[in-house]
C-alpha cells in the first residue's frame, strides 16, 4: 500500500495505518464480517466454530477444534498462585483493571499442543491467556462477593463453563444459546480502538501478555467497550420506560451522550445490533430484564424522532441491548466490560499473529504547535 503523506487526522479517521484479512467493518452500508462470513451467517454457528475461524481460517477438520476446545477446557480452571494473588488485590478493584493487572502473570500453559501447526509459543500463550480470562473473571466476582472460586467445575463449554464458574449455578440452554450469541458479535471488529493499541504495542515487539494487557486497558473506556456498563446505569438511572422522556430531555440539554446511542463507524444501522435487539426482547421477558429492555426500547424510540427532526438517523449499536440480556444471566454491570474482554481477546490474539510476520514500529508524525526556536543569534 503507498504510504500517504501530509495527512493530519487526530483521530486517524479516514487513515489507512495497516492490513488485515480478519474482519471487514463497512459502515456505509452496515456490515460486518469475519473471514469473509458475514455476522448474520456467523450468529447462527456455536461459539467455538467462530473463535477457530478467527484464528485459522475456514478449513479446519473437527479434530484440530476439538483439541482447541479441550486445550481451553483445560486451562480455563483457577488455580491457589490464581486465588492467592486476587485476594492480595484491593476488593473495590475494578474487574477490568483486575484483568489488566493479572494477564502479564499468566505465562506457563498446560496441555496438549501438537495440534498446532509448528506449535507457534504465541498462538500457545495466547490461547493460554484467553482461556484463563472467564476464570479470573468468575473468580473475581465470587471473591468480591464473600464466596470461595469454584475449583472443580466440569461444564465443557467455554461459556457454560464460565458462567457455572461466575454463578455458582449450571446454566440452561437459552443462558448458554444467550452468552454465546453477544461473545460471537463482540469478538473481532477490525482495528477499534484497542486492537489498535495492540497493534502500537507489538510494533515496538513487546511481549503478548504487555499487547493484551494495553488493549484491555483500552477497551476499559467509556466511549469503548465501558460503553455497555455505563448503558445498562442509564437503564437504572432512568427507572421506568415513562420517564424516559423527560431523561433524554435533559441529557440533550445539558449535551450529554445517550450511551449505547450511534456508532463511530457505521452510518445506518449496527448490523451487530440488528440481531441482538430481537434476541434480548425474547430472552428478557420477565423481572428486571424485561424492565431495563423496556427502558431502552423506549429510549431508543424518542431518540430516534428527536434527531429525525433534525433530519439525523441514530440508532442503537450492540453495546445497548447487552445490558438486559447479562442482567439477566445474572452478571452485574460492572462485569460487562470484562465478559466483553473474555471474547475480543481471540480477536486481539488474531491481530498479534497476523501483524507479527511483517510489523514495523508505529512512529506517527505530530503537528508542532508550540514556541518556535526563541533563541538569540
Amino acid at each position: 500500500m503507498k504510504e500517504m503523506e501530509g495527512i493530519y487526522s487526530p483521530s486517524l479517521e479516514g487513515v489507512y495505518v495497516g492490513e488485515t484479512k480478519i474482519s471487514n467493518v463497512e459502515g456505509d452500508i452496515g456490515r460486518l464480517s469475519y473471514r469473509g462470513l458475514d455476522i448474520e451467517t456467523l450468529s447462527e454457528m456455536s461459539y467455538l466454530d467462530v473463535v477457530v475461524i478467527i484464528l485459522f481460517g475456514h478449513h479446519v477438520c473437527n479434530k484440530v477444534k476439538d483439541k482447541v476446545n479441550t486445550f481451553l477446557l483445560e486451562n480455563q480452571k483457577i488455580n491457589d498462585k490464581d486465588i492467592t494473588y486476587l485476594k492480595s488485590l484491593p476488593k473495590t478493584l475494578h474487574p477490568m483493571l483486575m484483568l489488566q493487572s493479572a494477564v502479564p502473570l499468566l505465562s506457563k500453559p498446560k496441555g496438549d499442543f501438537s495440534f498446532l501447526n509448528g506449535d507457534d509459543p504465541d498462538l500457545i500463550l495466547g490461547l493460554y491467556i484467553a482461556a484463563k480470562l472467564p476464570a479470573l473473571v468468575a473468580g473475581w466476582y465470587r471473591i468480591q462477593n464473600g464466596m470461595e472460586p469454584l475449583k472443580d467445575v466440569c461444564e465443557t463449554g467455554i461459556n457454560e463453563r464460565f458462567l457455572k464458574s461466575f454463578t455458582g449455578k449450571s446454566p440452561s440452554k437459552e443462558q448458554i444459546k444467550a452468552l454465546d450469541l453477544i461473545q460471537i458479535l463482540q469478538l473481532e471488529h477490525s482495528f477499534n480502538a484497542g486492537t489498535f493499541t495492540g497493534r502500537v504495542c507489538a510494533s515496538a515487539h513487546a511481549p503478548l501478555q504487555s499487547v493484551i494487557s494495553a488493549s484491555i486497558g483500552t477497551l476499559f473506556g467509556k466511549l469503548h467497550g465501558g460503553a455497555d456498563q455505563a448503558a445498562l446505569e442509564m437503564a437504572f438511572e432512568i427507572g421506568s420506560k415513562d420517564k424516559a422522556a423527560d431523561y433524554l430531555s435533559k441529557t440533550i440539554a445539558a449535551g450529554e451522550k445517550i450511551m449505547g446511542m450511534g456508532h463511530r463507524e457505521y452510518r445506518t444501522v449496527d448490523p451487530r445490533a440488528k440481531i441482538l435487539k430481537p434476541f434480548a426482547k425474547e430472552f428478557c421477558t420477565e423481572g428486571e430484564g424485561k424492565r431495563l429492555f423496556e427502558i431502552l426500547l423506549e429510549l431508543e424510540d424518542l431518540c430516534q424522532a428527536h434527531f429525525s427532526k433534525k433530519g439525523k438517523n441514530i440508532w442503537a449499536n450492540l453495546e445497548f441491548y447487552k445490558g438486559p440480556v447479562l442482567y439477566s444471566l445474572g452478571i452485574p454491570g460492572q462485569y460487562f466490560t470484562s465478559v466483553f474482554a473474555m471474547s475480543r481477546v481471540f480477536g486481539y490474539l488474531a491481530h498479534y499473529l497476523e501483524f507479527k510476520e511483517n510489523r514495523r514500529i508505529i512512529r506517527p508524525r505530530a503537528r508542532y504547535t508550540g514556541v518556535l526556536d526563541v533563541r538569540k543569534k
